[in-house]
């Protein structure tokens, strides 16, 4: 095993990043996450996350932004440097 596993935003630990493997939704979820800069092969950190599915705050590149909890659900990502 290479030592990534693929988990969604919201199973990620604050402070974790990874690179976004897939986006499952429609092309309206795609193209809004593209305009936030979110899109596949693209390194993201998760910053912190609410309490009982409120929203998720991601930095992407020099940007921290706030997606909902159903958004963060749909991103797949490959977690970068994971221990066994």
């Amino acid at each position: 095993m290479d030592g990534k596993s693929q988990v969604t935003v919201n199973q990620m630990q604050a402070g974790q990043s990874g690179r976004v493997v897939e986006i499952m939704g429609g092309q309206g979820l795609v193209n809004r996450l593209n305009s936030l800069g979110i899109r596949r092969g693209k390194r993201i950190t998760k910053v912190s996350a609410m309490f009982m599915r409120g929203p998720v705050t991601l930095q992407v590149d020099q940007a921290r932004l706030a997606i909902g909890f159903g958004m963060a659900g749909k991103i797949i990502v490959e977690v970068e440097g994971e221990e066994p």
